[in-house]
């Protein structure tokens, strides 16, 4: 199987450069991709009738905001939005599907914001995720993609030092992640690549893609009975049309 998660901050404008010839170049089987910004009332038919795929949208009820879609060759068994927490279910920052041997999940994790103003809702969220994944798992093994909005590592970014208050690098948000991963799960990425440098989001401002000024903050998340099955995890960092980049998974199992 493989997977490509891409946080594409607006499909609607990433559509417009490119998206669909894209997703035919990769020939994925599963596609996530967070921050849509729409919802499947107002999207428009090039992203309800792609040929060979199913699509599933959770939508913010805010107009324009967050919002992630899931593309699948292959039906899922079952569908799920949101985690049974309204306050962040009507964000539509989660979107489960359910095959015959995993869930996968798509998730958009809240930014702590400018100021750290949403620091305390990204710390309520993670704990949430955290109880519903663990809950999840008990049926079957998890696959995660999507934007965590958290560097774990100084490695993960940059400029570690100036960051070390700011949203994404707080030691609240790195130490919920280690604590994640102690649980058993695995940041796929890790597995074949040690080194820093490897990010996945610029800023728009200050030519800071050009420089690569960046932060990795999308993951592949997996839990353990699927570490034997994985057989690569990597970036694309050459494919623009959002200030993040897509990532993708590799991993053998039946689909």
């Amino acid at each position: 199987m493989k997977i490509i998660s891409w946080n594409v901050n607006g499909i609607k404008s990433t559509l417009e450069k490119g998206l669909i010839s894209f997703m035919k170049e990769q020939q994925a089987d599963i596609y996530l991709f967070q921050e849509t910004k729409t919802s499947l009332k107002r999207v428009v038919s090039d992203l309800k009738n792609i040929e060979g795929y199913y699509d599933n949208w959770s939508s913010a009820t805010k107009k324009g905001y967050s919002g992630v879609v899931s593309y699948s060759n292959k039906k899922p068994l079952s569908i799920k939005e949101g985690i049974g927490v309204k306050k962040f279910d009507e964000e539509g920052r989660i979107l489960t599907l359910e095959y015959d041997a995993f869930y996968i999940l798509n998730v958009y994790f809240v930014n702590a914001g400018r100021g750290l103003k949403r620091l305390h809702a990204k710390k309520n969220f993670n704990r949430e995720f955290m109880v519903y994944c663990e809950n999840l798992r008990e049926e079957k093994p998890l696959i995660i993609g999507g934007d965590f909005n958290v560097a774990h590592k100084e490695k993960d970014l940059a400029n570690p030092d100036s960051n070390s208050n700011n949203a994404g690098f707080t030691p609240e948000e790195r130490s919920w992640f280690t604590k994640f991963l102690n649980k058993g799960y695995i940041d796929t990425f890790r597995e074949f690549e040690d080194e820093g440098g490897k990010y996945t989001f610029w800023s728009y401002m200050h030519n800071a893609r050009e420089k690569d000024i960046g932060w990795r903050l999308d993951y592949f998340v997996i839990t353990e009975p699927l570490k034997d099955k994985l057989t690569d995890s990597y970036r694309l960092p050459d494919i623009m049309g959002s200030d993040h980049c897509p990532i993708a998974l590799k991993i053998e199992i039946d689909y």
